[in-house]
């Protein structure tokens, strides 16, 4: 019988095909690899070179919140000039080629690794704003922007690898996002401690290197896969898609910049109006980043079905909590918008990926959300402030996020007209009840305690909300006039004689019975005048009270220093970084020079222009004030000149770190006489200041130093608690400051000294944490 002849190779192709389709699944998979990890290591890099640099700056620039705002504001315009450069690029540039051009960008901004201060831009001029951002701009904008384009020309190119997943490349978004979340998480926890600023500019050019053949490799993969890939596949991809239309630029600008601008008006309204811990911007910038990663992925974590009944949830009982007029609950309050930001973003990134536009306009996609996030910025960052004298775009923000629901704005043309009259009729109702809720709940005797009418009247809105679900335009007007509510009534962010300025908001209000003028920056008292004897009358009194009353260590400091100086027959100069409500210029003596160093001119008008507090009027009416960050004015004074400087420069309960460094602690020594005395105001609810200052205090050998804790005042505002750190030059100088009641060493802490290079705050923390 004859057998059946096998075809040629039959048997070598059955063996073979299976060891193909491994080798090609094995090498799919390297490709996915290899763009993840490129796409993480381009986010990781992006996020620490801000903080870094942005740390680097501080003493330059000194420590207020404009340099962060506008720091902010550089490298969100960076990251939109990265994108559009990024569009440009693979619209104009054949596809095979662009990795050369981006090769050769990113080459070039070598020259100006590592990154650091350049020559000629050590001394700012009067108005510094634009001066930073040409700093920025000079110091890192080559090499952020070429780091920036990464994210959209490396799923671009992606989406050209013939990978199974190409047609989507949306999700390497999510793994660009993680290596920014990491990178924030870690910055200051992990690495500036660890490494100081100095080094870190070093492994920062060291992985921008390792990032530059990662990004070469990328482009060689896919240039020799698109080289190989079949003439249909070629031809499908020539196939031209659906053009964006402008009403989706629009779109995508928008569903970015609610989420942009909410991030920075959140942040500043928890450290406004909640608490100020230091670090507490890491927050809510980790809640942005993540919901960037959970929203761009095939599938979210949460249905939609759930995520838009939760979102309006936490958006109703957000603004019902910033409705009432009581201020202790702050954990629900926090909770709330915590979980409002958070379920916002999340809704309005998940639109913005469902209205994704196919693969080939990924790289326009990202340039109108990425100039959607500048707006956002620019809004929040620096117009808000001139806008509203409190954080009343945070509330507006809230209510606007409903805008970023799927199909809000889709209604049918035929039911523009109905849908019109419906908003114009939800609008008139409010503003009438808004109006006259108010009259004629006292008209008729109705009280609602320490509440107040303003979140009954807000309830009512929040109910029309509800009950009008499905009709998203209506449900966000009824979510607007809460937001009306809540800044034209009496509320949380209604409250007193607000004046605002980049530096933060300042209220002037009374005290509970009318005794005192009250003086709060963020949520913490930064003065109080007496205007009330114990029998009730008003009274003209300027002794100082808070942490600047007689017996406190400051006033101690003070009298200390002038009998030191009756003593010796000398007149005496004295230097008070932080103005507060002028408090300490009724110790002034008229023999004596008084110089204050103070950041905000709003706080100079409050102090000495203002009918609310009268101490400089009394005390000191020409009034010797210099206007700027204190580590700058005081740099040009003449050296040996004071006989005793105090700080007391705190934002809330911010802390100045360029302040507190071993470089800062140098500059006092070097201004003060031989027998000057620096005093610090280290009072803070959440760090061990004390401990930092003592490990601090090794490193400048030329000063010694002690504390002093007052624990004796009654805690009302005649009288507060405060610890101050004590420094000297002369070891005499300290001996009247051991004789006061509270005096002792440093604690050892176990913290790490701070200095420009590097300023641990999570030691400091877990040390304040454990003594409490």
């Amino acid at each position: 019988m004859q057998k059946k002849q096998m075809p040629a190779g039959g048997a070598m192709d059955e063996a073979v095909a299976p060891r193909a389709a491994m080798q090609t699944r094995q090498g799919n998979a390297g490709v996915l690899a290899l763009f993840a990890a490129t796409a993480f290591l381009s986010a990781f890099l992006l996020f620490a070179i801000q903080p870094m640099f942005a740390k680097m700056v501080l003493p330059v620039l000194g420590g207020s919140s404009s340099v962060w705002a506008v720091a902010l504001l550089f490298f969100q315009a960076a990251l939109l000039i990265g994108y559009g450069y990024a569009h440009l690029l693979m619209r104009h540039v054949p596809a095979t080629s662009t990795g050369f051009v981006h090769l050769a960008i990113a080459l070039v901004a070598l020259i100006t690794l590592p990154v650091g201060l350049p020559e000629g831009w050590r001394e700012p001029p009067g108005d510094p704003y634009l001066w930073q951002l040409g700093l920025f701009g000079v110091a890192v904008g080559l090499p952020f922007v070429a780091v920036a384009a990464n994210a959209p020309l490396l799923q671009a190119w992606f989406a050209r690898s013939g990978h199974p997943h190409a047609k989507d490349p949306y999700f390497l978004y999510g793994a660009s996002n993680l290596g920014s979340l990491i990178a924030l998480l870690g910055y200051p926890f992990v690495l500036e401690p660890a490494f100081g600023l100095t080094a870190l500019s070093r492994y920062w050019a060291l992985l921008y290197i390792v990032l530059v053949v990662a990004i070469g490799a990328c482009f060689a993969l896919v240039r020799r896969r698109a080289s190989a890939a079949p003439v249909s596949e070629q031809a499908a991809e020539a196939v031209p898609d659906a053009t964006p239309t402008w009403r989706d630029r629009l779109a995508w600008c928008g569903l970015a910049l609610l989420p942009a601008a909410l991030l920075t008006a959140f942040t500043t309204h928890i450290a406004t109006d909640i608490a100020s811990a230091p670090l507490l911007w890491v927050l809510p910038l980790a809640l942005y980043l993540l919901t960037f990663v959970l929203a761009f992925q095939t599938r979210l974590p949460l249905p939609m079905w759930l995520l838009l009944p939760l979102q309006l949830a936490a958006v109703i009982f957000a603004l019902l909590e910033l409705a009432q007029v009581k201020h202790d609950k702050w954990v629900l309050t926090s909770g709330a918008g915590v979980a409002a930001f958070f379920l916002a973003a999340l809704v309005a990134h998940r639109t913005l990926y469902l209205a994704r536009p196919r693969a080939r306009y990924l790289t326009e996609f990202y340039f109108w959300m990425s100039f959607g996030g500048v707006l956002g910025g620019l809004f929040a960052a620096l117009i808000a402030p001139r806008l509203f004298s409190e954080v009343f775009e945070y509330p507006l923000l809230i209510a606007l996020s409903l805008a970023c629901r799927p199909g809000v704005f889709g209604q049918p043309a035929a039911s523009t007209k109905n849908e019109l009259i419906w908003i114009f009729g939800i609008f008139a109702a409010g503003l009438l009840a808004i109006w006259q809720g108010p009259l004629l709940a006292a008209r008729y005797g109705y009280s609602f305690g320490e509440w107040g009418t303003t979140p009954v009247i807000a309830l009512v809105f929040a109910v029309a909300a509800v009950a009008l679900w499905g009709h998203g335009a209506r449900q966000l007007t009824a979510a607007l006039m809460m937001f009306a509510a809540v800044v034209m009534l009496p509320s949380a962010v209604k409250r007193g004689q607000a004046q605002r300025s980049y530096y933060g908001v300042y209220r002037v209000s009374l005290s509970e019975g009318d005794d005192f003028n009250v003086l709060t920056h963020g949520t913490t008292l930064h003065g109080a005048q007496r205007l009330r004897g114990l029998d009730g009358k008003l009274i003209s009194d300027v002794t100082p009270g808070t942490y600047y009353y007689p017996g406190s260590p400051m006033a101690e400091a003070v009298k200390i220093t002038q009998a030191r100086l009756d003593a010796e027959g000398e007149l005496g100069r004295f230097g008070v970084i932080g103005l507060g409500a002028g408090s300490l210029s009724c110790y002034s003596r008229k023999h004596e020079a008084w110089r204050f160093f103070e950041i905000d001119p709003i706080v100079v008008d409050i102090a000495a222009k203002s009918n609310h507090f009268t101490f400089l009027a009394n005390c000191q009416p020409k009034l010797d004030v210099v206007i700027g960050d204190a580590r700058l004015t005081l740099a040009k004074e003449e050296d040996s000149s004071f006989d005793l400087i105090i700080v007391d420069a705190f934002t809330s309960d911010a802390v100045p770190v360029h302040l507190m460094t071993a470089e800062a602690l140098q500059l006092y020594a070097k201004k003060l006489t031989d027998h000057g005395v620096v005093v610090l105001h280290i009072s803070n609810r959440y760090l061990d200041l004390d401990s930092v200052l003592g490990a601090t205090l090794p490193l400048v050998p030329e000063l010694k130093g002690l504390i002093v804790s007052d624990d004796k005042a009654d805690g009302s505002y005649a009288q507060n608690t405060s610890t101050i750190a004590v420094f000297a030059k002369d070891t005499l100088a300290l001996d009247a400051y051991r004789a006061l009641e509270g005096a002792q060493d440093f604690h050892a802490g176990g913290v790490s000294p701070w200095t420009d290079d590097a300023s641990d705050i999570l030691g400091p923390f877990l040390s304040q944490w454990r003594r409490s």
